[in-house]
Parts: structure tokens; sequence; C-alpha cells
């Protein structure tokens, strides 16, 4: 038997309740078979290995409450080793929250941490959550953001806020807004990006997207705030999620993000870093939503970072809107 693996566990059935009701039924897979890949899990429903109600189901079924679950007998991967956050991680995580309330919390994510571990990355936000926080019911991530993008990143505290606010998103109800540094001038106060995304992989296992007519509907919208010869502070609001949005949306303008090593110019990023920009300039800066629970809009603003700011400053980039 491989290292890595374990045991095939017997035959499961689960009876879904208040807890799981809504849920799609590849997320609930993806729950109670940790450690099985996501493709797995995709095989198993199309071959009719899992069973609802003794039924073949759809990988986007959602679950209702009471349905009887067959989960097959599956090779596990070894559970990964969760590393612990550092104490310094672990303080910028606490002080970067930015509202909580019963049902969820809203962080200001510093640059630099991914939103969860894997890929060589012993810890993310939500396992440093669940660190800090041991005898917390429930956390996980409601959406993600790259780990070079700072900002407002939303995670649930309740399984029924973590379904309410995943409507919200499909629904189109979250407004998303960033800022980021851009190479040249924008002109014309504001731009609709429209260019369909298609995510490809290279040979080297790198993950790269770009603008393909068969790929995604995408639309971000930028609106300059601010402008020098050499770069401009853009506002983006973005109506669709994908991968690398906003970043190859302003490479394909020809106005590339500052501080972006994959799909960025060299020459810019070779002047912002003389500027003292050391990461990726994209902060999520504001988002907006109906609250799980009541309905009511919520406003949540993370501020520019200090280290951003700064690069503005020394780049003569200046804005008459505080951000």
């Amino acid at each position: 038997m491989p290292a890595e693996s374990q045991p095939y566990q017997a035959v499961q059935q689960l009876t879904i309740d208040e807890g799981h009701a809504g849920q799609r039924i590849d997320n609930f897979l993806g729950w109670c078979l940790k450690g099985v890949p996501k493709s797995r899990i995709y095989r198993l429903v199309r071959k009719g290995e899992v069973r609802v109600n003794s039924r073949r189901v759809r990988q986007d079924y959602r679950l209702q409450m009471g349905d009887r679950v067959r989960v097959p007998p599956v090779r596990r991967a070894q559970p990964r080793e969760i590393g612990t956050p550092d104490p310094r991680s672990r303080e910028r995580i606490a002080q970067s929250i930015l509202h909580e309330d019963d049902a969820l919390l809203v962080l200001d994510k510093p640059s630099g941490i991914a939103v969860h571990g894997g890929s060589g990355r012993s810890f993310g936000i939500i396992e440093a959550l669940r660190t800090m926080r041991p005898k917390a019911p429930f956390l996980e991530l409601v959406h993600r953001l790259d780990k070079d993008t700072s900002g407002c990143l939303v995670v649930a505290k309740k399984r029924s806020a973590l379904r309410a606010l995943h409507e919200s998103f499909r629904g189109h109800r979250v407004e998303k807004t960033y800022l980021a540094l851009v190479a040249g001038r924008l002109t014309g106060g504001t731009r609709t990006v429209s260019e369909p995304l298609r995510r490809n992989t290279l040979r080297s296992g790198e993950r790269i997207v770009r603008v393909d007519a068969e790929g995604k509907a995408s639309k971000s919208v930028f609106t300059v705030r601010a402008a020098t010869a050499a770069a401009s502070l853009a506002e983006i609001v973005i109506h669709t999620g994908r991968t690398h949005q906003i970043r190859v949306h302003a490479a394909s303008t020809g106005h590339p993000l500052a501080g972006d090593p994959k799909y960025g110019d060299r020459e810019f990023n070779k002047l912002t870093r003389k500027s003292g920009l050391r990461r990726l300039f994209l902060h999520a800066h504001r988002l907006r939503f109906p609250h799980p629970a009541d309905g009511k809009n919520m406003s949540i603003r993370a501020p520019l970072p200090l280290e951003l700011a700064e690069v503005l400053s020394e780049m003569g980039v200046r804005s008459d809107k505080k951000f």
C-alpha cells in the first residue's frame, strides 16, 4: 500500500440534516471525503457510485433535508499536515478583522498570506483562524483572494450563512471593488473590459489565464482615480469572479498591474520597485452585500495599505479621494 494513502473506508449511508441541506452534492462529498481529489469525486458521481435516495444525481444536485446519501468506499490520501502559524502571522491576522458578528467575519487579508494551505504552503488564513479559535464550531471561506492580493475577505461562521452568501455571490448581489496601480496613463474616465477568459496549464504545471473567444464571459469596469504619464490608480468593480480576472483584463488593455510577475511589464515593474513596491499592487478595497441573517445591506471597506499609499506618493500619483 502506498505510504501516502489510507485503506478504503466502508460504504457510508448518511442522512442530510439542517446543517447540510441546500449544499451541492460535490461540495458535500468534498467535506466528507477529505483528501480525495475533486476530479475523483466528480467521477464517482458520474459513474453512479454516489446515490441519493437510491438514485443517481448530477454533481450540481442540491441536497434536501432527510436525503439519504450513499458514499462509496474510496482510497484517501494521507491527510496533509497543517503547520502552525508563527506568532507574527497570528498577530497580523488577529488585527486584520474589520467586522464580526454571529454569522460572519470580514478580514483585511494581508498580502503574502494565502487564504488556505497547500501547494507548498503549510497554512493559510482559514487554517490560522481555526488554530486561533479551536472552539469555533464552523469557519469556512466564502470566497477567495490570491495570495499576493490584500483586502476584504469574508469567512462564514455558520453553514446557513455560507449558503446564503454563496447565493448572493451567484446572484450578482455582491459588489466587489478593487484598487490597482497600472502602467501608463488611463484615459476616458471609465472603461469596461468584457474579454472572455480561459484557464490554461502550461507543461511546467504553471496555471495561466488568457483572453480567449471560447473562454468564460468576464466583465471588469475600470475607473481612473489618479494618473501620471507613467502610472494610473484605478478603481475596479468586477461583475464576474474569474481567476486572475483583473490582472489579465488590465494587461489586455496595455495597462498591466504594478508588481505582477506573471502578466506584468518588466520595465514598469522595475520602475515601481524603485519606488518601494515589493508586492502586487492589487487591493480588495470594498465589499457590499446583503447580510445573510436579515438581508440588511452591508458595506465593508479595507483602507489602502500604508506600503501601497507610500508607493503612490513616491510616484506622484495623487487622488483627491481618500482610500
